[in-house]
């Protein structure tokens, strides 16, 4: 095919340079009616090679060329398309993850505070016990301590007042007898505290 149009350029080469030489002799040769078969034949020719090589050659290149590209662009669509699917797959993906993130640390987060709230409770308790327990102590001893202390000081009492009784009158006085009124004494002051 290439053949035929190669040779059919160089027939019509030919006869141009021979319409050229027979234009020489005289004016125009295109308003020549004379030249105008040539012409229109040569015409024929020129636009038929030109439209056989367009349609044969150069137009179906052309044609594949935006097949190709046609294809290539619904394949990049196609391949877009996908991708898409996937990223919007992944964002899904990505915030049932945060969510169930969310959720497992705030579950988390409530089990440690609990924990923690029992361990306070336990220790709470147990300190509450033993401080009970040293209340009871301190207060047992505070008992004790004033039960004997009155019985001291009515002692303490009972022998100063025989020493100033001895300072005063320069006898001795029977301690038991002033030990009997110290406890009266006493007695009568305890009865006033708690009424």
């Amino acid at each position: 095919m290439l053949k035929k149009i190669v040779i059919l350029l160089l027939i019509a080469c030919f006869a141009c340079l021979n319409t050229v030489f027979a234009a020489e002799g005289g004016g125009m040769p295109q308003l020549n009616p004379e030249f105008w078969i040539s012409q229109i034949f040569w015409l024929i020719i020129t636009f038929g090679v030109l439209f056989i090589v367009l349609t044969k050659v150069i137009l179906p290149k052309i044609g594949n060329n935006l097949e190709t590209r046609k294809s290539q662009i619904l394949e990049n669509i196609e391949t877009a398309d996908k991708q898409k699917e996937e990223s919007q797959k992944k964002i899904e993906e990505y915030k049932k993850i945060i969510l169930e993130s969310k959720l497992k640390a705030k579950k988390y987060f409530n089990d440690s505070r609990e924990k923690i709230i029992d361990d306070i409770n336990k220790k709470r308790a147990v300190l509450e016990k033993d401080l009970d327990e040293e209340i009871g102590e301190v207060e047992k001893e505070l008992s004790e301590l004033k039960n004997k202390s009155g019985e001291k000081i009515n002692k303490i009492a009972a022998e100063t007042s025989a020493e100033l009784i001895k300072e005063l009158i320069g006898e001795e006085v029977n301690s038991s007898s002033i030990a009997a009124i110290v406890e009266d004494q006493s007695k009568i002051n305890k009865e006033r505290k708690d009424v």
